[in-house]
């Protein structure tokens, strides 16, 4: 059974890779509205704030950027949910492969 997950868990882990290769351009961070004048919604523009190597940015936006940006957003999201899985598979395929060396190992 264990050996059988581990090529299972190999498998996917391959699909991923072969879907992060596909990533294009990519951005972090989350797009909003914001009005100079927030109780009368006037004077509207668009800015990105996002978070990179401990410092919080936020940047003004062009509104004929904002579609490509949204796609950027959600391909950076993309990209982040495949390396989170990429990394929960190779934590269960380390552990498998632990105990399949070691099967009379305690804890």
């Amino acid at each position: 059974m264990s050996q059988k997950r581990i090529q299972q868990i190999e498998q996917r882990i391959d699909r991923i890779k072969r879907r992060l290769l596909e990533i294009g351009p990519m951005r972090p961070g989350s797009l909003t509205r914001q009005y100079k004048d927030p109780k009368h919604q006037a004077g509207a523009y668009w800015q990105i704030s996002y978070a990179r190597q401990m410092k919080s940015r936020t940047e003004y936006v062009r509104q004929e950027c904002v579609t490509a940006l949204r796609r950027q957003i959600a391909t950076h999201r993309r990209f982040k949910r495949l390396v989170d899985q990429w990394i929960d598979l190779s934590i269960e395929h380390s552990r498998l492969t632990m105990q399949i060396a070691e099967p009379n190992a305690t804890r």
